[in-house]
């Protein structure tokens, strides 16, 4: 069974990122735009707001990279 997905925020997201081996490319506006020293041509947008990210959002961001929500929940 399938875990739930967490509800957190954009900055805790970027962290958890970060621990996964990707690296901060550039920002522009809202957005943080980071990138994977093994497929650096990958980028992830992840929007940088004060809020907690849609559901909708977070999937498309682990659908984008292949990260699984378990993965995710370790990470965290």
């Amino acid at each position: 069974m399938t875990p739930k997905l967490p509800v957190i925020t954009s900055r805790k997201l970027i962290q958890a990122l970060v621990r996964a081996g990707f690296s901060i490319d550039h920002q522009t506006g809202s957005h943080i735009f980071l990138s994977h020293p093994n497929n650096p041509a990958k980028i992830v947008p992840v929007p940088y707001h004060c809020k907690d990210l849609a559901k909708g959002t977070l999937q498309g961001i682990l659908r984008l990279i292949g990260l699984s929500i378990d993965d995710l929940i370790e990470m965290l």
